[in-house]
């Protein structure tokens, strides 16, 4: 019985206009908040910023805008924090925090040399490091660059689980 009940609202819900399917699955959905974060990478050292809203050094990058890709977010959030003006190709990774109900969307950028960099009203300092010289950050800073290292290695793949069968 739960089962046709299940179908039966599966059935209403396809034929409901995209607006009210839309207002339905964002009520009954936690709500994300979505970045686009950028690794400006020179000489094995990453760009990281000092910015006033954060604790400790950041990336630099911020929320995307509505109907925004996350490349177009990133190219922008970039050029405002430190002037430059960046391709940033595909992303390599994309990082979710479930706790606090974040997703990063994350780019990497090499560098040929380290750039003259135009500081914006955001970030107060701008200082290279590379990863483990990295103490001081911000939560979602650490998180993200541990999602970096972890989207070097090879994906584990998955299986089927003892007992999921039938």
């Amino acid at each position: 019985m739960r089962r046709k009940a299940g179908t039966a609202a599966l059935v209403g819900f396809r034929v409901l206009p995209t607006p009210l399917k839309r207002a339905a699955v964002r009520v009954g959905s936690p709500s994300y908040t979505v970045g686009a974060v950028c690794v400006l990478e020179h000489d094995g050292a990453v760009l990281f910023l000092w910015q006033p809203h954060r604790e400790g050094w950041s990336l630099p990058g911020g929320l995307l805008g509505k109907h925004e890709e996350p490349a177009d977010a990133v190219r922008r959030e970039v050029a405002e924090e430190v002037g430059l003006d960046i391709d940033p190709g595909e992303p390599v990774t994309v990082r979710v925090d479930p706790e606090n109900q974040v997703v990063d969307v994350v780019f990497r950028v090499e560098l040929e040399t380290r750039p003259e960099l135009e500081l914006a009203t955001e970030a107060r300092k701008a200082q290279w490091f590379t990863p483990e010289q990295l103490a001081e950050a911000d939560r979602d800073t650490f998180g993200i660059m541990a999602a970096l290292a972890r989207s070097a290695q090879p994906p584990r793949t998955g299986r089927l689980r003892d007992g999921a069968q039938g």
